[in-house]
């Protein structure tokens, strides 16, 4: 599935549709702005995909900053068998500036 846009996220979650949201940010980054999910910093990540295991198959979100590291996420994920793993483009920053909170 293709990465998803700030738009479609935000009309998501208004909708209230259950979704799994991955911040891999540093959690300086998540405690001073985030737009929800759970945090599991891109350097964790490699121990926190047993926690994840149960949703190889389920939609995941992933997001960061500016979207690299959400895509180095994406792309480890879909190596260790996640199939529906999208990165949000632009990240929290274009989360800001589009919506401001």
């Amino acid at each position: 599935m293709a990465d998803i846009t700030i738009e479609e996220l935000k009309e998501r979650k208004e909708k209230n549709e259950n979704l799994i949201v991955l911040d891999v940010r540093e959690e300086w980054e998540f405690d001073e702005f985030n737009i929800g999910g759970k945090l599991i910093p891109l350097a964790t990540l490699p121990g926190a995909l047993e926690e994840l295991s149960s949703h190889k198959n389920d939609e995941i979100i992933v997001h960061c900053k500016s979207g690299k590291r959400s895509a180095n996420a994406q792309a480890y994920m879909k190596q260790q068998g996640f199939t529906n793993v999208r990165n949000l483009i632009g990240g929290a920053d274009a989360w800001k500036a589009m919506f401001g909170y």
